[in-house]
């Protein structure tokens, strides 16, 4: 139903890999000769601005590193992670809160141009500490030493569902502890920028658009999101298309990175507890969502869309002066570069911030849809609200919202005799939109209404109560503005409860009162004959 698209890797000629290998160690000097090219280096030229923002080491062609040893891998999760970091600041085996973050700058964190301007040259690439394991090893320096050509391999999947690009998390964490001064003090930056922000976000985020409008307009700044191979046992993450500078692990990590920096001033904490209480590690129950759930709100109430246009144009003023930065801003004027930050702070709050977060199908574990999906034709004019009844109660995690998703497709499905899911789309109480048939495709859940709009539905039963308010703001104050937007529902609108349109309680007598105060509700209900 959702084909991949193809990553179009091409063979990069010898000149092309000596110049690759010359921004990758922001050495500022092209070598005239490549030993390696010999070696059939492989590289997407839809890829090439990852390699200059990748938070990957600087490791040159010819670095006669051996094989990858068979090893027993931890899973790609973040507790796989924490376990890590856990072994790394034990104090009885000489850890502190500083050590992790160390270890990561050592394997190539940071270092892109601004970056390095704020923390610094990396420390020598480390050996393996005696407190991992090879396998525990092996997995670390994957996830912070990925190959230019697949970024995807530095992400984690967290307890809430989403993933996690662990480069710019632990850049964030290490700017937040030496802001609280454990380590060496910050470097003041001239023109004036937000340390904690320029390792994280604007960087990426300058650096994206720059790239864009030197090159081709229509090449992809942000986005997209991805699927792992096994919710279990993650160990592969594709992306569901071109990949820009900013896929969603580097924008989710970004957003982490600065909530956690911001901690961190106030720490030092143990990393490993920071992260634990953040994710919700260990602690999957139904007593609420866990903190990082909360991290689109959060970020926009830390970085408000002017602060980060500001900050954006301020570390593209830093990239004048570092090498090898200013071939993008090259005959750019201070105008010039205002728009750019514009753009790109605009686009990235209102993906990123404005818009709630979606989980595609592979994440939820759906099954294949039954038969050809009929394609709507957007905009539509109408959005039509429902509770699913069963499941009753609300789910507030990522395991049992994707597990009342799997059973809801396959009561639609074998019971209903159904081709897929029926809803459009599925909202949680942790948080987060699930993918039923989407934007694109006409669903079941309205009869006779399906291929005019769109079906929303509320896990739970909404008779007597109603979803917690953070459930109906996302509905109400994200979903159905950036459904705008993004040019899948009309401005001029109507919003519907199910019950208006066929012979059902549906949406539940509260949740049907509740939607009657809300912008856009449409009140005519159809004469029962008509139904």
């Amino acid at each position: 139903m959702f084909p991949r698209r193809s990553h179009g890797l091409v063979a990069v000629s010898p000149d092309m890999s000596c110049w690759l290998h010359a921004l990758t160690c922001h050495s500022g000097n092209i070598p005239t000769r490549c030993p390696c090219v010999t070696q059939g280096v492989a590289v997407s030229l839809r890829m090439f601005p990852w390699l200059v923002l990748a938070l990957s080491v600087c490791s040159c062609p010819c670095t006669g590193m051996s094989p990858a040893v068979s090893l027993t891998v931890p899973p790609r999760r973040m507790d796989s992670v924490l376990d890590i970091l856990d072994a790394l600041e034990t104090p009885a085996r000489g850890g502190s809160p500083g050590t992790a973050a160390a270890l990561g700058r050592g394997l190539g964190v940071c270092s892109t141009p601004g970056c390095r301007a704020v923390l610094g040259e990396p420390p020598r690439t480390p050996k393996r500490p005696l407190a991992l394991t090879p396998g525990q090893w092996q997995l670390l320096t994957e996830l912070l030493r990925h190959d230019p050509a697949t970024p995807e391999l530095g992400a984690v999947l967290t307890p809430d569902g989403s993933t996690v690009a662990l480069g710019p998390l632990l850049a964030g964490i290490e700017v937040g502890l030496r802001s609280g001064g454990f380590g060496p003090p910050l470097p003041t930056l001239d023109p004036p920028a937000d340390p904690l922000l320029a390792v994280t976000i604007t960087e990426a985020l300058g650096t994206s658009f720059l790239l864009a409008q030197r090159g081709d307009n229509n090449a992809t700044t942000l986005g997209p999101s991805g699927c792992w191979d096994d919710m279990e046992n993650p160990q592969n993450y594709t992306l569901r298309g071109p990949p820009s500078p900013v896929p969603d692990p580097v924008a989710v990590g970004a957003m982490d990175g600065v909530i956690l920096g911001m901690q961190m001033v106030r720490g030092p904490f143990p990393v490993v507890e920071l992260l634990r209480g953040y994710y919700g590690v260990g602690n999957d129950s139904e007593a609420g969502r866990v903190p990082s759930s909360y991290r689109r709100r959060d970020f926009g109430a830390l970085v408000g869309h002017e602060r980060l246009e500001k900050e954006v144009a301020a570390v593209l003023g830093v990239l004048r002066t570092v090498s090898p930065s200013p071939e993008l801003l090259r005959d750019m004027g201070t105008q010039e570069v205002v728009e750019v930050a514009r753009r790109a702070a605009q686009e990235f709050s209102e993906r990123y911030v404005e818009c709630p977060a979606i989980m595609p199908r592979c994440l939820w574990g759906a099954r294949p849809y039954r038969g050809t999906p009929a394609p709507l034709q957007p905009p539509l004019g109408s959005v039509f609200l429902h509770h699913t009844l069963e499941p009753a109660q609300p789910c507030w995690t990522f395991s049992t919202c994707a597990c009342a998703m799997r059973d809801m497709q396959r009561f639609h499905q074998d019971t209903r005799g159904w081709d897929d899911i029926g809803y459009s789309f599925v909202v949680g109480s942790d948080g987060y939109l699930y993918e039923g048939r989407g934007w694109h495709w006409v669903g079941a859940h309205t009869k006779g209404y399906n291929t005019q709009g769109f079906g929303i539905a509320i896990i739970g039963d909404f008779t007597a109560t109603l979803p917690d308010p953070n459930t109906l703001a996302l509905v109400r104050d994200e979903l159905l503005p950036c459904a705008i937007r993004s040019g899948h529902i009309r401005p001029d609108f109507t919003l519907r409860g199910h019950r208006q349109l066929g012979r059902t309680d549906c949406p539940g007598n509260a949740l049907f009162q509740e939607i009657q105060g809300w912008p856009s509700f449409q009140e005519t209900t159809l004469p029962p004959g008509l139904r």
